[in-house]
């Protein structure tokens, strides 16, 4: 099928610390031209009305291809992470990322050992060439030391960033909480908040051995996030990452033994919340992503302590994020750093920018249509948010893929 040229006028880019009033060209399925002079002959013209023009959400981290929902949060391109088969074969590698095509690019995250038991190192080379765009250890870390040295070592001989889950399991081992008040009145079994600082402490003496970039996926306590900072400031190739729910909910959120609030790491106490809201606007947390991982009734509604960890977060992803705007933590150009830019960067995507040459992934924003999280209408596999009933402002109203009209 043949593609127009596309402009978009009348639109407000998010290309910069704020959002300015401009136009786009589209031609061939690239960005062409930004405030272009002229157009191509046939160009179709889509009015923006003033609407925020952003990069389409790449979304790092993802454990279920879920169309539906990214398609309503906004989302273009997803990282699915390994531990759905897992992806330890170039043959499942290459499945996947076949999975959402024309309308949406699934990215896939490669295992890092084979069926992610943390033992031996799984065919990174193969695929790689298979199409994964980075690897990872998955819902856990490595707990062998000389394993994981390994696994840093390899994949950054081919180029690739090691993706982290930074929690210590002789800590967290049987564990559902965060040590704290709340984990206590309810009498569940928890671990300590330093089990983060701890896994975390170690990789990072792996990385400054090995020079290997890696990324944390969620890096949700102040400790953890000062031994992000002290590694950043000896320019150490680190980034980390975090989902909305850590930003917004505390630990007191899992009272009445809600089972939507039990997440995978736990949600932390008020100060570590605090803590990671600040290193948002400190810029020490690169990305922001949704964690979506939609789970059924059939792990949801169980006892809190037998309920599998996880939460459906790629519909509340963009209205979430655009809270930290109004809060005034980040600036709009900045939350689409984190919700684009620099995931592309980390997977070697020509996209997240609205720059010249880049693909033409976009997404049209009205950042102030209020709407309400309804766990019940979600277009997720699964409704299990954390959110349910929070009354929320903005959301994507149209989206193009490559240039092409997708909703």
């Amino acid at each position: 099928m043949e593609l127009k040229p596309l402009l978009i006028a009348n639109a407000q880019l998010i290309d910069g610390d704020t959002q300015r009033p401009g136009r786009l060209l589209v031609v061939d399925g690239r960005i062409a031209a930004i405030d272009p002079t002229e157009t191509p002959d046939g160009t179709e013209t889509v009015d923006a009305k003033g609407q925020w023009l952003a990069p389409g959400i790449i979304d790092l981290g993802v454990f279920a291809t879920d169309k539906p929902a990214f398609h309503f949060g906004g989302i273009t391109r997803a990282a699915l992470m390994p531990d759905a088969g897992p992806l330890d074969d170039p043959g499942l590698v290459e499945r996947a990322a076949k999975g959402g095509k024309p309308d949406l690019w699934v990215h896939p995250v490669a295992a890092a050992t084979k069926g992610l038991a943390g033992r031996e190192l799984a065919e990174t080379g193969l695929m790689k060439s298979a199409g994964a765009r980075a690897i990872a250890t998955g819902r856990t870390r490595i707990a062998d030391s000389g394993v994981m040295r390994r696994v840093l070592a390899y994949a950054a001989s081919l180029g690739l960033v090691t993706i982290l889950h930074a929690e210590d399991e002789g800590l967290t081992a049987g564990a559902v909480a965060t040590d704290g008040e709340m984990a206590t009145r309810l009498g569940l079994a928890s671990a300590p908040a330093i089990a983060e600082a701890i896994a975390i402490a170690r990789d990072l003496a792996l990385v400054e051995e090995t020079g290997a970039p890696v990324h944390f996926r969620q890096v949700t306590t102040a400790r953890g996030l000062d031994l992000i900072r002290a590694a950043k400031a000896k320019g150490l190739p680190v980034l980390c990452g975090i989902t909305p729910a850590h930003l917004f909910l505390s630990d007191t959120a899992i009272g009445d033994f809600r089972t939507f609030a039990r997440l995978s790491p736990p949600l932390r106490s008020e100060d570590d919340r605090q803590a990671c809201l600040a290193a948002v606007a400190d810029g020490t947390i690169d990305v922001l992503a949704s964690g979506h991982d939609p789970r059924g009734p059939e792990d949801k509604r169980l006892p809190f302590a037998e309920a599998l960890p996880g939460m459906a977060g790629a519909e509340t992803l963009l209205a979430l994020g655009l809270n930290l705007v109004r809060d005034g933590h980040v600036a709009p150009g900045r939350l689409f750093e984190m919700l684009a830019a620099t995931p592309a960067c980390l997977l070697g995507l020509n996209a997240g920018r609205l720059t010249v040459g880049m693909e033409a992934d976009l997404i049209l924003i009205d950042d102030g249509t209020p709407w309400q999280v309804d766990a019940k209408k979600m277009a997720a596999y699964a409704g299990n948010t954390p959110f349910d009933g929070m009354p929320v402002q903005g959301r994507a109203t149209a989206m193009w893929k490559g240039g092409l009209r997708v909703r």
